[in-house]
């Protein structure tokens, strides 16, 4: 029998249950018994991918919470803690005399053996294993057959912003130059695009799109998700929906209006004035230090296409935190009536929200549940902003 799942699958890890860093820039809060325990009793997440799983002490943590019963792995794949599925995870960085990175990507494995199989085979071709979003001194092709090899998947992250991804930079037309092609499972599209801004790029029509937060704090969990259409939450039927295989799906992806990205816009990186998309000089500092958005590379990729691939709905769709008025004790109110944000998202109505908060914020909640909300749009690394009037 088919269900529906809500799924984030790129959640960093700040440091580990020792205080050790994995991703630098993430929450310190950010471990790994904290993560599970948000996105299960808060998020209301049913499959979430941590993308830090191949650190050894994380490694060792997983093990730890194994043998006191806390994690379950699963026969088809993944590790359950109470409600929610971990499918392991990591996240690299390519950069190489081919490929002119840097370029981020995601590998997922179904078991905690073989993601301590690949990070041991990663560590001897990064300077620590230890962290998150290392440099990998090998060729994108080499690491994907490694990927496939193990049994695990693949996907290009964040594939349009200026920094760090495939497309981002300008310098690659086609993930041809870097990737197989036939060795990606998938595409996430990152914070400032969705799935009607990249119709026109025809080499991503093979791929399913993928949504996710890639959360640096507990609070941006589940920013971005999908839903999915599967029997269980576990990694072969995770597998099998990103290649739409037996009825499994992804349903509908859950993010950000691009304009709250903070990539969206075309910006001077000197003074952050907004540009114009053509602009190679900025018209306020003259500057020609410029920060190109994701919104003009994507128009720059695009064609005419008259057969587009079918995709479910990109839904816009406000988190709860940026929702101005809504501050922890009123959240905290909200939980405690519904239980999880995910049910907040998609099963409370209107009426029912209003018999626990004013009725402007139940109002707001409800616009940013379908993305009806005022925008200023982001760009140059600043994210866009709701307007409260």
């Amino acid at each position: 029998m088919m269900k529906d799942f809500y799924a984030d699958l790129h959640i960093h890890i700040g440091r580990t249950s020792s205080g050790r860093a994995v991703k630098i820039t993430g929450s310190k809060m950010l471990t790994l018994a904290r993560i599970l325990e948000i996105a299960s009793t808060r998020k209301g997440l049913d499959i979430i991918g941590i993308i830090d799983c191949h650190s050894p002490e994380i490694m060792d943590e997983m093990v730890g919470m194994i043998e006191q019963g806390e994690l379950k792995e699963l026969v088809q794949g993944g590790l359950r803690y109470q409600d929610t599925t971990l499918i392991p995870g990591t996240e690299i960085e390519i950069y190489d005399h081919y490929c002119l990175g840097p370029i981020h990507v995601l590998a997922y494995f179904p078991t905690l053996s073989l993601i301590g199989e690949f990070s041991n085979w990663m560590s001897h071709h990064m300077k620590n294993i230890h962290l998150s979003s290392q440099r990998i001194y090998c060729d994108g092709q080499t690491l994907q057959q490694k990927v496939r090899e193990l049994g695990g998947l693949f996907i290009p992250a964040h594939v349009f912003t200026p920094f760090k991804s495939l497309f981002g930079k300008g310098v690659h037309r086609s993930l041809t130059e870097v990737f197989d092609p036939q060795l990606i499972d998938a595409i996430e599209l990152g914070l400032s695009s969705d799935t009607d801004m990249v119709s026109h790029i025809r080499e991503l029509q093979a791929y399913t799109f993928v949504s996710n937060s890639d959360a640096h704090s507990l609070g941006k969990i589940a920013r971005e998700y999908q839903k999915l259409r599967l029997s269980d939450a576990n990694f072969t039927e995770l597998k099998m929906a990103l290649h739409e295989q037996q009825n499994r799906a992804v349903t509908a992806n859950y993010g950000l209006n691009p304009l709250l990205g903070k990539y969206y816009r075309t910006v001077c990186a000197k003074c952050g004035e907004q540009l114009c998309n053509m602009a190679t000089i900025c018209t306020n500092c003259e500057s020609t230090q410029i920060i190109k958005g994701v919104s003009l590379r994507i128009i720059e990729l695009s064609e005419q296409l008259t057969d587009q691939h079918v995709r479910p709905p990109y839904i816009h769709q406000v988190p709860l935190d940026f929702i101005p008025g809504l501050g922890p004790k009123m959240m905290e109110r909200l939980l405690q009536a519904f239980g999880t944000e995910m049910k907040i998202l998609h099963r409370v109505s209107l009426e029912q929200l209003e018999q626990i908060v004013p009725h402007k914020i139940a109002k707001m909640i409800d616009l940013a549940r379908t993305g009806q909300l005022a925008i200023e749009a982001g760009g140059g690394g600043t994210y866009g902003k709701i307007q409260s009037e």
